[in-house]
């Protein structure tokens, strides 16, 4: 993987970038929250401590990027960056501007033309948020997304995330962009619940047997990518409830 600094607005953001194969789709990667609390308050870095995503990254044959987030990965202490944007504020409007303003640059006078996101956790929430604002959107993946922030923050009894914008309040997503939100059954971080009460169509939820929050998405992962290519068009909207899992193995 090559790493670089992309500016976003006024946030720098560091980028991984793996080439693959020929193509001009890019999968775009984008991580969970990390650590933003310790017992003692915010941390002062929160960078994930697992680097569960770009293991995932490294799976894909195709050409993927790892968009970071505002402040994380060793830029906690880069002004403007303050702790209300891992904590509070972690999904608010200047951390998904920003991510899309450095993702718009990345992009500029490449041939890419089409944009697939794969959001893990929080990054599911953020990619939900981000896949709208961009025409070449086709595809949105989620693993154990937060797709609806305060039924998130009320099931766990904490502080609602008071200036972040909440997926399940958005608009539903544009019919062009086709989706699947997987959930692990045996998740308590981020339950099936959650994930079902986004503004999403029931249909899209994917409910894998044995699995967490974190296992073991690596081994389901080639399962996964390979799934991609045979999802059918965007449903409509409004369609009845239907709850998929994915069978075991």
């Amino acid at each position: 993987m090559h790493a670089e600094s992309v500016r976003g607005t006024m946030f720098q953001h560091v980028v991984f970038t793996r080439a693959g194969r020929p193509s001009r789709t890019l999968h775009v990667y984008l991580d969970g929250d990390g650590t933003p609390w310790r017992v003692w308050g915010p941390a002062t870095d929160p960078t994930p401590r697992n680097p569960l995503v770009l293991r995932l990254m490294a799976l894909d044959p195709d050409p993927s990027l790892y968009l970071g987030r505002p402040c994380y990965l060793g830029l906690a202490e880069t002004p403007p960056c303050s702790a209300a944007l891992w904590t509070a504020e972690r999904y608010s409007e200047a951390v998904v501007a920003s991510m899309a303003a450095a993702l718009d640059r990345f992009l500029m006078g490449s041939d890419v033309d089409r944009l697939v996101w794969f959001g893990y956790s929080g990054g599911g929430t953020l990619a939900t948020l981000l896949a709208p604002r961009f025409d070449r959107s086709t595809d949105l993946i989620t693993i154990a997304a937060n797709l609806d922030i305060d039924a998130w923050t009320d099931l766990h009894g904490y502080s609602r995330l008071i200036g972040s914008l909440n997926p399940s309040r958005q608009a539903p997503l544009p019919a062009r962009i086709r989706q699947r939100h997987y959930v692990g059954a045996k998740d308590r971080v981020v339950p099936e619940e959650v994930v079902a009460r986004g503004s999403i169509d029931p249909g899209t939820v994917i409910v894998v047997p044995a699995y967490d929050h974190t296992c073991c998405w690596e081994a389901f992962w080639p399962a996964l990518l390979a799934d991609l290519g045979s999802l059918p068009p965007a449903p409509a909207q409004g369609r009845s409830k239907e709850r998929l899992s994915w069978p075991d193995g």
